[in-house]
């Protein structure tokens, strides 16, 4: 017999017809907007080479199955994770650094590397390569606690801006990059910055930035000294080089920091090389990618000639060893999440 309109039953049934017309509306919706992990990629090799690796690395049961505590995936920071041009954030704070010292220091008008940095003359302190640009950073960089130096660039962080963009570096961030962050640890990835820059100055806005923890950042580090100050225990920080993660440097990093091989590395300048190299010549499933620079409208163009993230062997070898270039211009619907859709 039909329950009757005023039943109880007759109600519970009725709410249960509602609730499934409300979900099949909400799958369709999900559906019509489609559940694309990497929604700032167009469609093409590099976007479909990051998904198919993926799939084939987490399916259960598969040939080419890699367990989660082996889904290791490293990434280089400066022009693959955020803005590198026209100059390396950490020299434009550390050029800062030196001008607020600078009162201190009168010699420094007449001494290189000081004088340059003081005029911003970017080309002249790299002119004989990147150990002026090391020195600076040494002298900027130490005389105080950890702690007070990370203050000193949560500071800096706060008020700098980009001289094209107008923004604070933090928010020059790729968010197709960030997508494929938030898309490998969805899929139980652990995601490493590995990066030539400072490791001090990246910790402190890492995991806001891109949802990496401090304590999966390498990078290069200076010495530090334990010592008693005034009785208390004090770490301070020396004005010399105890590591420096780049090049050749990079496989070493993530040998004494991470202690595993990637099977993942995205990097976009020939400081990233032999940590693409070191990635992909393990066994079982690899894959290695490059951000090509080749946006001159909605960022910068860049590659070979640059003083700053150069591309050569890079672009050289990618097609040899199997790594994927990714360009910027052709590959991103976006590149920074402020952008129109």
């Amino acid at each position: 017999m039909a329950a009757s309109l005023n039943h109880p039953l007759a109600g519970r049934l009725r709410c249960l017809a509602t609730c499934s017309v409300l979900l099949v509306a909400l799958l369709a919706a999900g559906e019509s907007r489609g559940d694309d992990p990497l929604p700032s990629w167009n469609d093409g090799p590099a976007k479909q080479a990051i998904l198919d690796f993926v799939a084939k690395v987490t399916k259960v049961g598969g040939p080419d199955f890699v367990l989660p505590a082996d889904r290791i995936a490293t990434f280089d920071n400066d022009g693959t994770l955020w803005v590198e041009q026209p100059m390396y954030t950490q020299i434009v704070f550390a050029f800062d650094r030196i001008k607020a010292a600078a009162p201190d220091h009168p010699e420094w008008k007449t001494t290189e590397p000081f004088a340059a940095a003081l005029a911003n003359d970017y080309k002249a302190v790299f002119a004989e390569g990147e150990k002026s640009g090391v020195k600076l950073l040494m002298i900027g960089h130490a005389g105080m606690t950890p702690d007070a130096f990370e203050q000193i660039v949560v500071d800096w962080l706060a008020t700098a801006k980009h001289p094209r963009f107008d923004r604070p570096y933090t928010q020059l961030v790729y968010q197709p990059m960030v997508e494929v962050l938030e898309f490998l640890r969805a899929n139980e990835f652990k995601t490493f910055i590995v990066s030539g820059g400072g490791i001090d100055f990246m910790r402190p806005w890492t995991e806001k930035a891109y949802g990496i923890p401090r304590d999966q950042v390498v990078g290069s580090c200076i010495e530090v000294k334990f010592e008693l100050i005034d009785g208390q225990p004090t770490l301070m920080r020396l004005p010399a080089a105890n590591f420096v993660d780049d090049g050749p440097g990079k496989p070493v990093g993530i040998q004494r920091f991470i202690g595993q091989r990637p099977i993942l590395a995205f990097g976009n300048s020939d400081g990233d090389f032999e940590m693409l190299q070191w990635t992909t010549a393990g066994d079982g499933p690899r894959l290695g990618l490059i951000v090509h620079h080749t946006d001159g409208v909605r960022e910068y163009a860049y590659d070979r000639d640059s003083m700053v993230g150069q591309l050569k062997r890079g672009l050289d070898a990618a097609k040899q060893e199997g790594w994927i270039l990714v360009s910027m211009k052709d590959d991103w619907k976006k590149i920074f999440s402020f952008e129109e859709d």
